[in-house]
């Protein structure tokens, strides 16, 4: 059985689920930092800023489907402008303390102006 958190309304503009989960596994979409102007969100300035950001979406959705960082075993790391890697790898670290879990990073042109985003696969239950 598949438990699709999030599905979007039909004909939505992005039509993908925040996350699914499927046995002992929950697979998180990408997602960036937040960004709404309209209500005093901003994604940040920095690409620092952008990974802390992202990742705490991403946390939160782990969450809310019955998992967290802390059992993240693989990491798709979406950046938009390769001189920003070494910045965004000197957060990313910070937020697994406990050890890295398994990575790839990849460019992305989204039409967007974030700077970075993540997807992961993570462990079900705590």
């Amino acid at each position: 059985m598949i438990d699709f958190i999030d599905q979007p309304p039909p004909g939505s503009s992005r039509p993908f689920s925040r996350a699914a989960r499927a046995g002992n596994l929950v697979f998180v979409s990408g997602h960036s930092a937040p960004h709404d102007p309209a209500n005093g969100v901003h994604r940040g300035e920095t690409a620092a800023e952008q990974v802390r950001e992202a990742l705490a979406v991403v946390g939160e959705i782990l969450r809310d489907a019955g998992s967290s960082l802390e059992r993240v075993v693989q990491v798709t790391m979406l950046i938009t402008d390769p001189a920003d890697y070494a910045t965004c790898n000197a957060e990313y670290v910070k937020h697994f303390p406990g050890g890295l879990p398994a990575r790839h990073t990849a460019r992305f042109g989204v039409p967007t102006d974030a700077k970075v985003g993540f997807a992961c696969i993570a462990l079900a239950g705590d």
